[in-house]
């Protein structure tokens, strides 16, 4: 069985992974380990989004 991932969907998996465990490790309350892993993700994806379009424009 093989996994083919887009470098989006592989950064997305990676966000998500990254996110929990940045939530449990650094909150204490379930309520605020769930919405700073909800913040993790979104900064990562944001990020990631942020570097392809800076990437496309630095190709250009």
């Amino acid at each position: 069985m093989t996994l083919n991932l887009s470098h989006f969907t592989a950064a997305v998996v990676f966000a998500v992974f990254a996110s929990i465990v940045f939530g449990i490790t650094q909150r204490n309350s379930p309520l605020e380990q769930v919405k700073y892993g909800l913040y993790c993700f979104a900064l990562f994806v944001g990020g990631v989004l942020v570097a392809g379009w800076a990437m496309a424009l630095i190709r250009r």
